[in-house]
């Protein structure tokens, strides 16, 4: 039962977030720098009460040593959920591959790959 909880509580916070990035991507439209949806999503997920991190330092944990190689995720909302930020003419394998490197790094389940272009 509390598995089916968690699960729920995720797909409502993904949802809330999905919803945001359409609200930001239906006012700029597209052909800004990610850095620019970065930071209007940010302020939307901040305006819907969501608790999110900037540019979140994932280090890297290689046996008893935390190594700092700069790998950062665009946004972290409610320790839960990262999301990666793309501006591109379109995704490929190597943003899914960063993707899924901060959530091993974050030791995280979800994350959204978003592209807004």
């Amino acid at each position: 039962m509390k598995f089916h909880k968690v699960i729920t509580e995720e797909n409502i916070l993904t949802k809330k977030i999905i919803g945001c990035a359409i609200k930001v991507h239906k006012a700029l439209g597209p052909g800004f720098l990610e850095s620019a949806y970065k930071e209007c999503l940010y302020y939307e997920l901040i305006k819907n009460e969501l608790s999110v991190e900037k540019e979140k330092p994932l280090p890297l944990i290689y046996e008893e040593v935390k190594l700092e190689c700069g790998y950062r995720a665009d946004l972290f909302v409610e320790n839960q959920i990262i999301i990666e930020i793309k501006s591109t003419e379109a995704l490929h394998d190597i943003h899914l591959a960063q993707t899924l490197t901060y959530l091993k790094l974050a030791n995280r389940r979800i994350g959204l790959l978003m592209n807004f272009n």
